[in-house]
């Protein structure tokens, strides 16, 4: 569970711009334009198949989801195999045969709402391979100084033969992190990389915000991931009439991907 977890810490404030978008979509002439089944779901293998389908919030609204929807019949399809999904909270979706996610398959997801058909497709891409730190502790030097801020302190590598894109989180894992600068220390612990379709990263004396024991998790992404993670970056008023989504007369994201994970500390000099 402690993918999906990480996973989770980067979708929520994903999903949640998504919705805010969604929500400002007042005038458009589609029928189904603030009704739209928003889904949420990232396929990972050796995880459960879950899907959340909640209702699209009104602009006012403050919490992170709309109401759930309930009593929907969901179904999974990997090219040579269907499966149905059983209603295991409201609202959320499961199928618990965790060998049904596999490296390399298209899966679709199928269910109506409204007497309209709601589907996404989504790939399962590969495992990242390769995936090293130059070292696994990173020294912070004691005075910053601006002449060196740029100068590469370590690197992350990993193959990335097919240029496939990448996102590189940093997860704090203590509990009381110390800051290392007051300057810094208005920005959070953890943080994300949108490593783009790179297959290595550099590591320079600002890099962090807060010294202390961190997971480097590799998430290799598809296109639909990128979208939302980029309209939620740039926040343009085009963006506010066209939110990505891959989910057919819906709202939200059905995708796949994949994760390593590497130790680091981050320490003074």
């Amino acid at each position: 569970m402690e993918i999906k977890t990480y996973t989770r810490y980067i979708a929520l404030s994903l999903m949640g711009s998504l919705i805010l978008l969604a929500s400002c979509k007042k005038n458009q002439s589609d029928i189904l334009a603030t009704n739209k089944p928003v889904v949420e779901s990232y396929l990972i293998p050796g995880q459960v198949l879950s899907i959340k389908v909640y209702q699209q919030k009104a602009l006012t609204d403050t919490t992170t989801y709309g109401a759930a929807l309930t009593g929907l019949s969901i179904s999974v399809s990997d090219g040579s195999k269907s499966v149905k999904l059983t209603e295991s909270a409201s609202g959320t979706y499961t199928y618990a045969d965790q060998s049904f996610i596999t490296t390399g398959k298209t899966y679709t997801m199928q269910f109506t709402y409204a007497g309209v058909a709601i589907s996404a497709t989504t790939i399962m891409p590969g495992k990242p391979q390769n995936f090293t730190l130059s070292d696994s502790v990173f020294h912070v030097l004691s005075t910053i100084n601006p002449l060196y801020a740029d100068v590469t302190r370590a690197t992350i590598k990993w193959s990335n033969p097919d240029s496939l894109y990448h996102l590189l989180v940093f997860k704090n894992l203590d509990n009381d992190p110390y800051y290392i600068s007051y300057i810094r220390s208005n920005n959070k612990p953890s943080f994300q990389i949108n490593a783009e379709r790179a297959s290595y990263y550099n590591l320079v004396q600002s890099s962090f915000n807060y010294y202390g024991h961190y997971k480097v998790i590799l998430m290799r992404v598809n296109q639909e991931y990128i979208n939302i993670l980029t309209t939620n970056i740039t926040r343009d008023s085009q963006a506010l009439l066209n939110e990505p989504t891959n989910v057919t007369n819906g709202l939200g994201i059905f995708t796949a991907m994949q994760t390593d994970t590497l130790s680091l500390r981050v320490t003074t000099q």
